[in-house]
């Protein structure tokens, strides 16, 4: 197993947020002129193949896909300026109650 980890990935979203135009495609996606809702797009593309692959139980193709979710969603997250450490806080703050609980309690508001 490879020990690369979200965090890395992260930094190189971030890396690769300044580069070039012409040789980055985490620069393109988020191009000023398209902005974040070219981001949140192809996020959304990456959702929907990832569940196709799911339904399919095609596990190749299902790794890849979430791998391809999981980097639009850090692409988006950098497009409005989250850092995954806001991501996991979050995740740390609701496994202070059951998932059912937190659950209602967001349904509520």
């Amino acid at each position: 197993m490879s020990n690369f980890t979200l965090r890395d990935l992260e930094k190189r979203v971030q890396e690769r947020a300044k580069a070039s135009a012409h040789t980055s495609y985490t620069r393109r996606l988020l191009d000023l002129d398209q902005g974040v809702a070219h981001c949140a797009k192809k996020l959304g593309e990456e959702a929907i193949e990832t569940v196709l692959a799911a339904v399919e139980e095609d596990r190749p193709r299902l790794i890849a896909e979430a791998a391809d979710l999981i980097y639009h969603l850090l692409v988006v997250l950098e497009a409005r300026g989250i850092s995954l450490a806001e991501v996991e806080a979050q995740l740390a703050e609701r496994t202070r109650q059951s998932g059912l609980t937190e659950k209602a309690s967001r349904n509520r508001g």
